[in-house]
């Protein structure tokens, strides 16, 4: 689709792909494309008197509060804090392969060297740190 859109949105290329099209056929492009874009700008107006309606309630609202003394704080409102992302959890497991050690956790998918091990008839209890 993204190939469509780059032959669509440049001028050149644009031309060079419908020059097989007959003149009946572009008339018929361009009112298929145009009813999109009155649709498309159809809905933008829609979608700007709905925000236009949101803000004057929120201001109406606002105004009614102002009139009997409240404010935002006075509704409890609470700002959700940001979590703390944990401490990575700490290796469970340890082999060496290559020279190389390999740790894991015992959390997730089990490494493939792990799992080879497994399978050969070893316990992971040797692996254990």
């Amino acid at each position: 689709m993204n190939e469509f859109l780059e032959i669509l949105t440049h001028g050149r290329r644009f031309k060079a792909a419908v020059k097989e099209l007959s003149v009946e056929e572009l008339k018929s492009l361009a009112e298929k494309l145009e009813k999109i874009i009155v649709e498309r700008d159809a809905e933008a107006k829609e979608e700007e008197a709905l925000q236009a309606a949101r803000i004057a309630k929120i201001e109406e609202i606002r105004q009614q509060m102002e009139s009997v003394g409240l404010s935002v704080e006075d509704l409890g409102v609470v700002v959700a804090k940001p979590t703390k992302k944990r401490a990575p959890r700490p290796a469970k497991y340890q082999i060496e392969v290559d020279g190389e050690m390999v740790t894991w956790t015992g959390q997730g998918r089990m490494p493939t060297v792990f799992k080879n091990e497994v399978d050969n008839g070893r316990s992971m209890d040797d692996f254990l740190i």
